[in-house]
C-alpha cells in the first residue's frame, strides 16, 4: 500500500480523534456558562453546538489550513520528502489529541489552537531545527495566554457591575428591562453581526468593508431591538409593597421575570459563541488533515491549498458534537459551576464579554483564544462578587494547565513523529 495513502488513513483517524476531544473540552466550555446558568439544557447544548459549531466551520473557518502549513514552519524545507511533512502533521493531530484528553479526564478547559501550536512548532524543532520555527509568529500567539484572559475578565466584571446596578438594584427591576432591554438587545445583535459579517464570510464571496459591515449590522441590531422592545413590554409590572427583613414575594418575582429575559439573551449568545468558536477553532482538527490530504493529492509539500474538501469539513463537525455529548459534561461542570455560581445575568454578561474581546481583538490582530477569554470572563464575573466568588484552587489548576500545554504537545508530538518514522517505510 502507498505510503501517503497510509499516512491519510491514520489522519482520518486521528482528526476524528481530535475533533472528538475538541468536543469534549473546547466547544464544553464554550457552552459550559449557558448550562451552568440552566439557560440551556445539556440536551439543547448538543443541538445548538451541531448546527453553530458545524456552520461556522463551513462557512468561515477553513483558513486555519495555510496557517498551520505557512504560518508556523518553513515547510519549503520538506520539499525534498512531502512524507516527513504528512507525518509530522499526523503527529501533531496526535499529540494535540491526547493532551485534550488529559486535560479533560480532570474538567480542565485547555486551547486547542495552543496545543496543536505547540505539536506544530515540535515538529518543526524535530525535523530541521529551531529556525524551521517562526518563532514571532509564535512569540505573538503565546501573548494571549495574558491578553485573552484579562481582556475577556475585565469586560466581562464592567458588563456585569452595569448591569447589576441598573437593573438588579433598581426599585422597578421589570421596569428597568423594560428601559434597558432595547438597547441590550441592539448591543448583542450588533456584536453578533459584526463578528460574522465583518471579512467573516469570505467563503460566501461576502467581504464586507468596515462600513458595510456597521451599516448592516446596525440594521440587523435595529430590526432585533425592535421586535425586542415589543416582547419585553408586554411583561407584567406587579406592584411592590414596602420591603421587610425577608424581602417581599412581588420583588422576588420581579427577579424571576428579569431572570427569563437574560435566559433567552444568554441562548443567543450560547448561538454565537458556537458559531464563532467553530469559526476560529474547529479547523484545527481538520487543518492537519487537510494538509495531509494535499499532500496525498499532488505530492508536494509546498503545493498551495485549494481550500478543505467537505468531507474533511463534515468529519470535524460529526466529531466535536459526538465528543459534546459523550464526555462534555466534565468541562462544562468546571466552567459552569466549579469556578463561581452562574446565573442567567451573569452567563449572559460572561458570553457577550467573551464574544466583544474575541471580536474586538481579532480586529485589532491581536491574539486572543477562545477559551482563555472565556474564562477569563468567567472569573470576572466571580470577582464582581468579591475575591472569595471564585473558586481559587480550581483556577490554579487550570491556570497550570495552560502553561503545560505548549511545552508538552510539543514534546509528545516529537515522541510520536520519531516513533512513526521508524515505524513506516518512509
Amino acid at each position: 500500500m502507498d505510503i501517503l495513502l497510509i499516512i491519510l488513513i491514520l489522519g482520518i483517524l486521528a482528526a476524528g480523534f481530535q475533533a472528538w476531544n475538541i468536543g469534549a473540552n473546547d466547544v464544553a466550555n464554550a457552552m459550559g456558562t449557558s448550562v451552568g446558568s440552566k439557560a440551556v439544557t445539556l440536551k439543547q447544548a448538543i443541538i445548538i453546538a451541531a448546527i453553530f459549531e458545524f456552520t461556522g466551520a463551513v462557512l468561515v473557518g477553513s483558513h486555519v489550513a495555510d496557517t498551520l502549513r505557512k504560518g508556523l514552519i518553513d515547510v519549503t524545507l520538506f520539499e525534498a520528502n512531502p512524507e516527513l511533512l504528512a507525518v509530522g502533521m499526523l503527529s501533531a493531530l496526535l499529540a494535540a489529541g491526547i493532551w485534550l484528553f488529559i486535560a479533560t479526564i480532570f474538567g480542565l478547559p485547555v486551547s486547542t489552537t495552543h496545543a496543536i501550536v505547540g505539536s506544530v512548532v515540535g515538529i518543526g524543532v524535530a525535523s530541521f531545527g529551531v529556525h524551521a520555527v517562526y518563532w514571532p509568529k509564535v512569540f505573538t500567539i503565546a501573548t494571549s495566554w495574558v491578553i485573552s484572559p484579562l481582556m475577556g475578565g475585565v469586560m466581562a466584571y464592567l458588563i456585569f457591575i452595569i448591569l447589576r446596578s441598573l437593573i438588579y438594584r433598581s426599585e422597578q427591576p421589570i421596569r428597568a428591562i423594560k428601559r434597558l432591554g432595547p438597547l441590550l438587545i441592539f448591543t448583542l445583535f450588533m456584536i453578533l453581526s459584526m463578528s460574522i459579517l465583518f471579512k467573516g464570510l469570505k467563503n460566501l464571496n461576502l467581504d464586507l468593508n468596515l462600513a458595510e459591515a456597521l451599516g448592516l449590522s446596525s440594521v440587523i441590531a435595529l430590526i432585533a431591538a425592535a421586535i425586542g422592545a415589543v416582547l419585553i413590554s408586554r411583561m407584567k409590572e406587579e406592584p411592590l409593597v414596602k420591603s421587610n427583613r425577608f424581602g417581599t414575594g412581588e420583588l422576588r418575582a420581579q427577579f424571576t421575570s428579569v431572570e427569563k429575559v437574560f435566559m433567552k439573551l444568554q441562548i443567543l449568545t450560547a448561538c454565537s459563541m458556537a458559531f464563532a468558536h467553530g469559526a476560529n477553532d474547529v479547523a484545527n482538527a481538520i487543518g492537519p488533515l487537510a494538509v495531509i490530504a494535499q499532500i496525498y493529492a499532488t505530492g508536494s509539500s509546498a503545493a498551495d491549498a485549494a481550500g478543505i474538501p467537505f468531507w474533511i469539513v463534515l468529519l470535524g463537525g460529526v466529531g466535536i458534537v459526538i465528543g459534546l455529548a459523550t464526555y462534555g459534561y466534565k468541562v462544562i461542570l468546571t466552567i459552569g459551576t466549579n469556578i463561581t455560581e452562574l446565573t442567567p445575568i451573569r452567563g449572559f454578561s460572561a458570553e457577550l464579554a467573551a464574544t466583544a474581546t474575541i471580536l474586538l481583538g481579532s480586529r485589532l490582530g491581536l491574539p486572543i483564544s477562545t477559551t482563555h477569554t472565556l474564562v477569563g470572563a468567567v472569573i470576572g464575573i466571580g470577582l464582581a462578587q468579591g475575591v472569595n466568588g471564585v473558586n481559587r484552587k480550581v483556577i490554579v489548576n487550570i491556570v497550570y494547565s495552560w502553561l503545560i500545554t505548549v511545552p508538552f504537545a510539543a514534546i509528545v508530538a516529537i515522541l510520536l513523529y520519531y516513533l512513526l518514522i521508524f515505524i513506516l517505510p518512509i
